[in-house]
């Protein structure tokens, strides 16, 4: 933790480098990702402070918008309608724990938040080789999953059906930090 505390007590000393983010936001994108630390928006896009939008869940789950409030469907409404995202990434990962756990059907009971943060997914994504640790095919279908799951979104279809937002899904390898992203016309993931 220290590391981390040298770093916060140093970060601020060229203000003037941060001045204008005081004047509002207007981000580039919604990047919706999973909470898992080895995944990193602002490294892997190289985005400054203001450029991304992040909603970072267990799974990059995004909820069925008929389930009710819930701060991951007010970060995407806040998004598209408040800051007028023009892109929106779903970005899953290779070595995904949440992911993992649904395609093995872990026993989660003793993680009951886990375990009902996870029904969110749908259904669970299929993988070829369970015993893959990186649960690559699984993770893609998933990212495809969630992408629909957004297309539900009123606030998303509006603006898909005018042609003020655009979709994207990528794929994220932890082990050698390369991105591919989904093509809907091969059904693939392709390198960006």
């Amino acid at each position: 933790m220290q590391p981390l505390i040298d770093h916060a007590r140093t970060f601020g000393r060229r203000p003037e480098e941060f001045a204008g983010l005081a004047e509002g936001q207007s981000p580039q994108a919604l990047f919706i990702t999973c909470s898992d630390s080895r995944v990193v928006p602002a490294l892997i896009t190289g985005a400054r402070p203001g450029e991304l939008f992040e909603l970072r869940t267990a799974g990059n789950i995004v909820p069925d918008p008929a389930g009710g409030p819930c701060g991951e469907a007010a970060t995407i409404e806040y998004a598209v309608e408040v800051l007028g995202v023009q892109d929106i990434v779903v970005c899953g990962h290779s070595h995904c724990g949440a992911v993992g756990a649904l395609v093995r059907g872990d026993d989660l009971t003793a993680v009951p938040h886990v375990r009902d943060w996870l029904s969110h997914a749908a259904a669970a994504p299929a993988g070829p080789d369970p015993g893959d640790p990186t649960v690559s095919a699984a993770v893609q279908r998933h990212v495809v999953t969630q992408l629909e799951r957004l297309r539900a979104y009123p606030c998303v279809q509006r603006r898909l059906a005018d042609g003020r937002v655009r979709l994207h899904g990528w794929y994220y390898e932890v082990h050698t930090g390369r991105v591919r992203a989904h093509r809907s016309g091969t059904d693939a993931f392709e390198a960006l």
